[in-house]
């Protein structure tokens, strides 16, 4: 039976720490904002993974999906900002966010719904097929995302190479699994990536005006715990910006429930019962993309940069997520 087009939980990639062998799908992991498109009729609607409307922040985007010659279509893919070298960088996003204005690019991989059918039944093959038929001459700012039948290694080596984020791998033939993170997608990164919500900031020091750094954590089993502290990554717009963010969420008590740690990490981070009277704490509302080295054996990052705020997903979905692959 044919049907109007719906928005769709995107389907989930599992990261892992090792890249996998064997015979697998692969494509370029973009670091940018998961988006589902909605057509129907040349109406457009664009969503996040956590069904937020994305349109208004990208009226190029949505001008360029109602041009797709079609009645109607779900579509998956990834809203990225691309530096000079043509490589997503989410602190791109970030900088359009306070006036900035850098290359736009939808990249799409994947076809849900086409046409009043539902393809999420067929093979990953046929959908990607059906999609490449369908953005045969795609529009600016939307692109096609390639993919490659490399060994997920040596895509992995130029990953590292040409300083991108990491790669995606899909299993030959799986099917389109709708908020699920089933394992027939995996998620190989070349450096620790994730988000975290911010619980905290610490004064100023030297001549950086209005916060020093900030303090972040994730949740696990109903816990928000502590996962370090994050000095670099800011401008003078972002600090200024962030801390009027922050004085509006101020609160008394520590939000961190793993805190006091009982000595100062080796990398600085540790959070001792003298080191908090520092801090301001904040209510855990404000999700920031976070880029680092390592998980340390304290439960701590190492060498951990600011990349962001997220707007496209909520604070209490925040998880700690595998390391670099």
């Amino acid at each position: 039976m044919k049907r109007a087009a719906k928005y769709m939980i995107p389907m989930k990639a599992l990261g892992v720490e090792e890249v996998p062998v064997g015979q697998w799908r692969c494509e370029i992991k973009f670091d940018g904002y998961r988006a589902v498109a909605v057509i129907n009729n040349g109406r457009v609607e664009l969503w996040s993974r956590n069904y937020k409307p994305l349109g208004p922040d990208y009226p190029d985007v949505v001008k360029a999906l109602a041009g797709i010659k079609c009645r109607n279509a779900v579509l998956d893919g990834e809203i990225v900002a691309l530096d000079s070298a043509g490589r997503s960088r989410f602190q791109l996003l970030q900088g359009r966010d306070l006036g900035e204005r850098p290359r736009i690019v939808y990249y799409l991989f994947d076809l849900m719904h086409l046409e009043g059918v539902d393809l999420t039944a067929e093979p990953l093959e046929a959908r990607q097929t059906i999609l490449a038929k369908l953005l045969k001459n795609p529009k600016t700012p939307l692109q096609l995302s390639p993919w490659f039948d490399l060994a997920p290694a040596e895509l992995m080596k130029a990953a590292r190479a040409q300083g991108l984020e990491g790669i995606i791998v899909k299993r030959p033939g799986s099917l389109y699994e709708s908020d699920r993170r089933s394992g027939a997608w995996l998620k190989c990164k070349v450096h620790g990536e994730q988000e975290f919500v911010i619980g905290g900031f610490t004064l100023p020091q030297r001549s950086r005006p209005f916060f020093g750094a900030i303090l972040i954590g994730y949740y696990q089993g109903g816990k928000f715990l502590y996962a370090g502290k994050v000095g670099t990554g800011f401008n003078y717009k972002l600090l200024e910006s962030l801390h009027a963010q922050f004085l509006r969420r101020k609160r008394v008590n520590c939000p961190f429930q793993n805190l006091p740690m009982e000595r100062r990490s080796r990398f600085g981070s540790g959070m001792t019962r003298a080191e908090m009277r520092k801090v301001t704490w904040v209510r855990p509302e404000l999700v920031a993309q976070i880029k680092f080295a390592e998980w340390t054996h304290d439960g701590v990052l190492r060498q951990p940069v600011f990349l962001g705020l997220r707007k496209d997903k909520p604070a209490k979905a925040v998880r700690r997520e595998a390391g670099p692959a």
